[in-house]
């Protein structure tokens, strides 16, 4: 009996550390009480090498809370050398029915949004230490100063993924 236990999680280790072998970086910050429209989340890493491509990417976890049919953010990425590239950004949160997009069963959706690589692979041309900044840039019809707090929006997360070819 105890050996089953010893297989069964030995198998859900090999799962998942397969699934997570192709992210060379993935961290996640907790939102509480809706995403302030003036706290911008960043992450700082190294370049994993400057020959291999990669994808950038956006993750979100939300509720139902998150009463939007799409997202607007604001993401910077800082290079090593002093180059930067700031891009705004819209992704589509939801069917025409409101139904939240995402992966998940319950009323937690996870979001991957693409931010570099997503066309054509994203490749790090300097070594070094690498700094993204997200911040949310939403409005709503009429109001040009944005959503204060934006609800529904739990984790805000980056990560970078090797492609497998």
């Amino acid at each position: 009996m105890q050996s089953k236990s010893v297989l069964l999680l030995l198998f859900f280790v090999f799962v998942a550390f397969s699934c997570q072998q192709n992210k060379f970086f993935d961290r996640y910050t907790s939102i509480s009480d809706g995403w302030n429209k003036q706290n911008v989340i960043s992450y700082s890493f190294e370049a994993p090498d400057t020959i291999k491509p990669y994808n950038l990417c956006v993750n979100l976890r939300t509720t139902t809370d998150y009463k939007f049919s799409n997202l607007f953010l604001i993401v910077e990425l800082d290079y090593p050398n002093g180059k930067v590239t700031k891009d705004t950004l819209e992704y589509l949160m939801a069917k025409p029915n409101g139904e939240l997009l995402g992966s998940g069963f319950t009323s937690v959706k996870e979001h991957k949004l693409s931010f570099k690589g997503y066309d054509h692979p994203f490749v790090f041309t300097e070594k070094g230490t690498y700094k993204v900044q997200i911040q949310q840039a939403m409005r709503q019809r009429g109001q040009p100063n944005g959503v204060a707090q934006l609800e529904g929006i739990i984790d805000v997360g980056f990560s970078v993924e090797t492609l497998n070819k």
